[in-house]
């Protein structure tokens, strides 16, 4: 059989979130290349699935990479995901696929849509967005400021990703570029039983995630510690005229 690489979306903290296709896809591959093999290997013992896994990730450097391609080399039929959500958003998966389309053209590449934090961000942001720019995660030193003018000055809608324990700092930066009118949204655990979603100007939107941070410190360094999904997913747009 021709080797194959799908890019399989997951569960951002919600298993019924989980498709049919991936389903399939994941019991139908090869190997299974995993951001958490651990995290990967509770939703296959979930499904009843057996497929092996192997680690693939931000440090996996060359030889993970070198990894994929001897397997696609074989013939083999490799499933990608990441721990939570699209794989190739903000995640090693990027490059992957970039390496595969430029080393071994021949490989069918496919995406297995399904969950995706970005996605579920916008559709509940109430942001009247017709557009809008993703930054990923932010830069955690160079360049920093130069980004957040740009995001100031954007009339479309920008999303960015940002860690909780960074969000605070984040936004204090932020909120020196922007107009008081600006509106922020902002989500963490989005599609889960802890989901936490706000959407207010800037300074308010600020003085109530303070307020969070006091009250729930010890909740959220626990979560940030034994969970991927509670990365904050920052909405900002500029009021409808």
């Amino acid at each position: 059989m021709a080797a194959k690489l799908s890019m399989v979306a997951t569960p951002i903290g919600n298993l019924e979130d989980i498709t049919l296709r991936a389903l399939r896809v994941l019991k139908e591959a090869d190997i299974i290349a995993c951001e958490d093999t651990r995290v990967t290997k509770k939703l296959l013992s979930h499904f009843d699935i057996h497929t092996p896994t192997v680690s693939f990730h931000a440090n996996s450097g060359a030889k993970g990479f070198e990894k994929i391609l001897k397997l696609l080399d074989e013939d083999k039929q490799v499933a990608v995901v990441s721990d939570a959500g699209t794989p190739g958003v903000s995640d090693p998966g990027l490059e992957l696929v970039s390496v595969v389309r430029e080393k071994m053209p021949e490989v069918y590449v496919e995406a297995i849509a399904g969950p995706s934090a970005l996605a579920a961000a916008l559709s509940v942001a109430g942001l009247r967005a017709p557009s809008f720019i993703f930054y990923g995660f932010l830069p955690q030193k160079k360049g920093r400021d130069t980004l957040f003018k740009e995001i100031a000055a954007s009339e479309r809608a920008s999303v960015f990703y940002e860690s909780p324990h960074r969000i605070i700092k984040a936004l204090e930066a932020l909120v020196e570029f922007l107009d008081a009118d600006r509106r922020i949204a902002s989500f963490a655990n989005l599609l889960n039983s802890t989901k936490s979603m706000l959407s207010a100007p800037p300074l308010k939107c600020l003085r109530i995630l303070r307020s969070m941070e006091t009250k729930c410190a010890a909740n959220l360094s626990l979560l940030s510690k034994e969970s991927k999904e509670v990365y904050y997913f920052i909405c900002l747009k500029k009021w409808a005229s």
